[in-house]
């Protein structure tokens, strides 16, 4: 007998949990379009010509750039942390007349509006571009 009660009882919590939430939503998932915290997403936009926000932080970093000239070329994407990190591939015309050469840059804009350069990673897309040892 104490066992039907306590089954009894089991399935009556069971069935009013089950009950109270029969009404709630799902859990709304965030657009792809949206930005994920941490995460980076791809930018959306036409090669050429940087979005505002991205322009504005190569301006304030560039000038830690002196190993030649850096032409911003695209946007490729950009990661929401406390601020913003953008990856911008630049063509760079180098100092030392080496000849031209394509670079990603790494910027950091935080929420005051400074900006710095957070790394570069140099690209070596041909043969003849790769470093001479």
């Amino acid at each position: 007998m104490t066992k039907k009660i306590m089954c009894f009882a089991v399935i009556l919590v069971l069935s009013a949990s089950l009950c109270g939430c029969k009404g709630q939503a799902k859990a709304e998932t965030a657009p792809a379009s949206e930005a994920l915290l941490g995460g980076w997403e791809m930018a959306e936009h036409e090669a050429g010509e940087l979005p505002d926000d991205a322009q504005k932080a190569f301006d304030k970093a560039k000038e830690k750039l002196t190993d030649g000239e850096y032409t911003p070329v695209s946007l490729l994407a950009t990661q929401l942390v406390a601020g913003r990190n953008y990856c911008i591939l630049c063509q760079v015309d180098p100092s030392d007349s080496t000849g031209q050469k394509w670079t990603l840059v790494y910027i950091y804009a935080d929420l005051q509006g400074n900006a710095e350069i957070m790394n570069t990673y140099d690209l070596y897309i041909a043969e003849h571009s790769m470093p001479k040892e």
